[in-house]
């Protein structure tokens, strides 16, 4: 299935250099983004000053309806070196795609608990639940409807979750710091930085960002699920730590992403994809990679893209290249005869 995408831009960040205030009120600012981003505050007002610099209204209607995007698996996902300035190693770099959760919370009067539909989504029951606590405000029905099936390595998880802060926020008209909704994510799961506009590095077990890496360029993802789901705790909990040279290799990975990434540098972003693959792969082997690899090599695609804790494997196409078509053709023909249905996904540009 073909969907249509939507464009953000992020500036570049350093390579170890904290938030930058200026690029995270710019992110507040864009108008694509400001519907979903508006009820959340990046660090010192900055949303709040956006807001009232550039003439918009500060808040939604209150109507309680609110989207989040999913990712295709990872770009890159691993462990650093280990850093006496940081407890967490581990991180992902995402890989945003035009499939959204979307939420609708109703309050109602007079209660503090949330009842949730469909009745299996406890995760973003509990996140609402003790968000209602946080801001002091009614509890109530939740909605939730999602084009990111679950288990798969597509965020739906994480998806659910933060559409369901934004919902809550727009539903009252108020401003729910990103801090607090990663620590109320934390409490539940790991989880992806979808909460954050762009392309973003980020610690999945901590729920923090690590850097803004800037905007993903229009790709188109020809992607197979193996089968199966994978329970993002589960998987979390029986991970091993990886040895010193490992970890050396996902740094200079995550560095070469830093300059990639806001350069639209394709091609090294389809190298580091494809690196992360093969590095994960004696932890969660995906059974096609190496019928995805060849694929890719003959057809000229940039490469092969993993969940890292899911099930989907795809391959990776510059949407912008001349011949994309025809890749995208040749593509789809040579994973179809795996005896898999190759769906397209579109990243968020």
């Amino acid at each position: 299935m073909v969907n249509q995408d939507s464009t953000y831009h992020v500036a570049p960040s350093g390579c170890t250099a904290s938030l930058n205030m200026t690029k995270i009120s710019e992110a507040a600012a864009d108008e694509l983004w400001r519907p979903y981003m508006l009820h959340q505050r990046f660090g010192a007002e900055t949303a709040a000053e956006v807001a009232l610099q550039s003439g918009q209204p500060r808040v939604h209607s209150g109507d309680g309806v609110a989207l989040c995007c999913g990712t295709f698996g990872e770009l890159l996902q691993g462990q650093l070196p280990v850093n006496p300035h940081s407890h967490d190693s581990h991180f992902l770099v995402t890989m945003p795609i035009a499939l959204f959760a979307r939420a609708k919370f109703m309050p109602i009067t007079g209660t503090r608990s949330v009842t949730v539909y469909p009745p299996h989504k406890i995760k973003a029951q509990r996140l609402a639940e003790n968000l209602v606590i946080a801001l002091g405000v009614s509890g109530g029905d939740l909605l939730l409807q999602s084009e990111l099936p679950e288990g798969k390595g597509l965020a739906s998880s994480s998806a659910d979750l933060v559409a369901t802060a934004r919902s809550i926020a727009s539903s009252f008209k108020r401003r729910v710091r990103t801090s607090l909704m990663e620590k109320l994510m934390a409490e539940i799961e790991p989880s992806d930085g979808v909460m954050y506009p762009g392309v973003v590095a980020y610690h999945q077990r901590s729920c923090s960002l690590l850097s803004f890496l800037g905007q993903m360029p229009p790709l188109a993802v020809v992607g197979i699920d193996e089968g199966g789901t994978v329970e993002t705790i589960h998987y979390d909990q029986r991970r091993g730590e990886i040895d010193a040279s490992q970890r050396a290799q996902y740094c200079e990975l995550l560095d070469r992403a830093r300059i990639a990434i806001p350069q639209g540098d394709t091609v090294t972003m389809g190298r580091i994809a494809t690196a992360s693959a093969l590095l994960h792969q004696e932890r969660a082997p995906k059974k096609h990679l190496n019928s995805m690899l060849k694929a890719s090599e003959e057809t000229g695609a940039l490469g092969v893209i993993v969940a890292h804790s899911g099930t989907m494997i795809g391959i990776m196409l510059d949407r912008r290249a001349a011949e994309f078509s025809q890749k995208l053709r040749s593509v789809v023909h040579h994973v179809s005869v795996f005896g898999k249905s190759p769906k397209i996904y579109l990243t968020m540009n």
